[in-house]
């Protein structure tokens, strides 16, 4: 008696969302070889066909994060599908910049020691350098006491995202008083590529500080840097080489 094939498993995306987490995937393995993140910090990308949801992986080490990690968000940072397993606690970062800022795509929270000297002190930074320019003019400095007192730091629920997120504003970066920094931008790759050349930024701006007076990018010159930058060739060739690093075998073609 012939038996019944079993349906073939219908896949849970689209090709294109699945290339879009397999990139997440190499995104958090980018930042933690390249020591922005490490045991702690995280990194999202918006759903790239519901501007509602977004993607984020469960509570786990950047370095260790796997495909089957990821879990499904919507804006107010509630699971779509928990399975039971552990979530970040500060996914209302996330979830509130995606709110607020509709064409960002990607975002990323890390603790990079570089940063830290300079939300501590109040001590402005700027880009130096021309592949520092795409952390934009300005970087904000976010003090989670100054509206919500003493906390621990953490920001966890969609009040104390959302603050982040309107001191944010329209910039790509800004600081975390105490606590770390945060980076939205228009793709996944514009974000790595912020947060490794914020955090490289910061180290040289204490070193250069330490020789004499600084002189930082103009207005004008973050403008153009900035377009050079965020240049697909530009990025493309940024990524393969990190990824590679990471231990991926990616090839970007031109």
């Amino acid at each position: 008696m012939a038996t019944k094939k079993k349906a073939a498993k219908k896949p849970a995306h689209s090709k294109a969302v699945e290339a879009a987490l397999a990139d997440l995937v190499i995104a958090n393995r980018i930042l933690a070889n390249e020591g922005v993140i490490d045991a702690f910090g995280h990194v999202s990308i918006r759903h790239p066909e519901r501007d509602d949801r977004y993607f984020l992986a469960r509570s786990r080490s950047p370095e260790l994060v796997e495909r089957g990690d990821i879990l499904e968000f919507d804006l107010d940072s509630n699971p779509i599908n928990p399975d039971g397993r552990t979530m970040y606690s500060e996914r209302p970062i996330h979830g509130c910049i995606y709110k607020s800022r509709p064409e960002v795509k990607a975002v990323c929270h890390n603790h990079a020691h570089s940063l830290i000297p300079f939300g501590v002190t109040g001590s402005e930074i700027k880009p130096i350098w021309h592949v520092a320019g795409s952390i934009g003019a300005e970087v904000p400095i976010w003090d989670i006491s100054e509206q919500f007192g003493d906390t621990d730091l953490l920001v966890t629920n969609n009040d104390t995202g959302g603050s982040l997120a309107k001191k944010l504003g329209k910039n790509r970066c800004a600081l975390m008083r105490g606590h770390g920094a945060v980076v939205a931008a228009h793709t996944l790759k514009a974000t790595v590529f912020t947060a490794i050349y914020l955090m490289a930024n910061a180290k040289l701006l204490k070193e250069a500080r330490e020789m004499g007076q600084v002189r930082y990018l103009s207005p004008g010159e973050v403008k153009l840097t900035e377009q050079m930058n965020f240049k697909e060739r530009s990025q493309n060739r940024a990524w393969e080489y990190w990824a590679r690093r990471a231990g991926f075998k990616v090839s970007v073609n031109d």
